[in-house]
């Protein structure tokens, strides 16, 4: 078995001080995947024994960014897409194994005012034929914060938030479109008519208290491997951002 875990810590530095090291050594991940890491190179000494380390860093400071800690070295490692228009908030991260890609991901925020829907939109064009290039040498496990909650069962108040930044027709769409490409849900392989499990809420009106979250951070599989899918989860026990932690588990 092989256990994946995705968390947006919006803030590596914030969430240190919540008991982010007893919740990294409690999950005993074979790879941990961070998102928002909000930290430039030198600015965290962190001490994770058995663990290879890989940081993609924001050009502007506390924006952004994405790590990956794992067991197992990897092949290679890539950071970004390969579009200078894409690559300069450390939102990707690659790291090739001999039997698929690992891929983490923070997709950018269309924004309260959809002030950047349009670029949205073409990122999530970009970023899918970049996965549908890693996929055509080997199979693709990627996970991260997307920024779109897909159906209406994926947050508390579809009807409310309706054309609201991750609720948006265009986004939802492109997650259609990328699913349709060839990849799998992997929450919603295992529970696709689970209500209630979100993954974000608002800091804003005892949001979390009531429960009325989004789904808005995956597992994503390309379809060849769902046959060694084994368990996906959401933690949402878990507190020290304003998102919970995902993870998942597949056969050898």
């Amino acid at each position: 078995m092989k256990k994946f875990v995705s968390w947006n810590v919006n803030g590596l530095r914030a969430v240190m001080n919540k008991g982010f090291l007893d919740i990294f050594n409690e999950f005993d991940a074979d790879a941990f995947c961070l998102q928002e890491i909000k930290l430039q190179e030198g600015q965290i000494e962190l001490h994770l024994p058995g663990y290879y380390q890989f940081w993609n860093y924001a050009e502007k400071k506390g924006y952004s960014g994405t790590a990956i800690f794992t067991k197992d070295e990897p092949l290679s490692v890539f950071y970004g897409i390969g579009i200078p228009e894409h690559d300069t908030e450390g939102r990707v991260i690659t790291l090739e194994y001999p039997e698929y890609y690992l891929v983490t991901v923070y997709t950018p925020n269309a924004r309260e005012d959809l002030s950047r829907l349009e670029y949205r939109v073409r990122w999530e064009d970009a970023f899918r034929e970049y996965l549908l290039g890693l996929r055509v040498i080997k199979p693709v496990i990627f996970c991260g914060d997307l920024n779109v909650a897909h159906k209406e069962i994926d947050l508390k108040n579809p009807k409310a938030n309706r054309g609201k930044a991750g609720f948006t027709d265009e986004e939802r769409e492109k997650f259609t479109e990328l699913l349709e490409a060839g990849f799998t849900d992997t929450f919603r392989y295992f529970y696709p008519d689970l209500e209630g499990v979100y993954s974000w809420w608002s800091y804003r009106f005892n949001a979390r208290k009531n429960n009325a979250g989004w789904r808005i951070d995956y597992f994503v599989t390309s379809e060849e491997l769902n046959e060694r899918l084994q368990h996906a989860a959401i933690h949402m026990d878990i507190f020290g951002s304003d998102h919970c932690p995902v993870s998942l588990i597949i056969k050898d």
